[in-house]
């Protein structure tokens, strides 16, 4: 009995829905650029306070030496990107679709800790753009100001009692990271916030 061939999974971006390109402001300009996307790859690498250092041990196995020293900060690894969330907590974030997850579970025992797939629950809007500072100030309580939030800083945030995570790329650069289900309409709140300054908007 020949098995049947089932269609492959369509797997629905949460922007789908946001109209793209530009929308200049009343002077013509456009001061903020978003692109919106889904994220191939995201783990979290997590433990309890006693199994940090078990933890820390594993993991400089699989990423060496170079692993963030302090929540709110991160680095960029051969895996991608590492971002330490939490005294026990760490984000890896990918460019391509590798299991990360198995490749890091066979360095982090269940004794040590857990590693999580998050790849589906979490989305990603970049913002760049002379205006940009300006739009997230309306959003998030947070200091902009490189002296205060440096280049590579991560933040745990918010906007309207809906968690989220702020990077920083550049002086005028920053990804936010949303869970899925919220994503659409907290794309809506940054092309609200940022309209004033001319937006323009790129779905990837």
């Amino acid at each position: 009995m020949v098995e049947p061939t089932l269609p492959s999974a369509h797997v629905r971006s949460p922007f789908e829905g946001h109209s793209t390109g530009p929308r200049p402001n009343q002077a013509g300009q456009v001061g903020v650029q978003l692109s919106a996307s889904m994220l191939p790859s995201v783990t979290l690498i997590s433990t309890w306070i006693s199994g940090l250092p078990g933890l820390l041990q594993s993991m400089s196995s699989v990423f060496g030496s170079t692993l963030p020293v302090h929540t709110g900060k991160s680095v960029q690894t051969e895996l991608g990107l590492l971002m330490r969330t939490g005294p026990e907590e760490f984000v890896l974030v990918g460019d391509d679709a590798t299991d990360r997850t198995a490749l890091l579970r066979t360095s982090i025992g269940a004794d040590t800790g857990a590693v999580t797939d998050l790849s589906q629950a979490r989305c990603r809007i970049r913002i760049t753009g002379a205006q940009c500072r300006s739009t997230l100030g309306k959003l998030f309580a947070l200091d902009l100001r490189e002296s205060t939030f440096p280049i590579g800083d991560v933040a745990l945030t918010g906007t309207h009692h809906v968690p989220s995570m702020l990077h920083r790329l550049d002086t005028d650069a920053f990804d936010i990271y949303v869970f899925s289900t919220y994503a659409h309409d907290q794309l809506g709140t940054v092309l609200d916030a940022a309209l004033e300054y001319g937006v323009s908007l790129e779905l990837l």
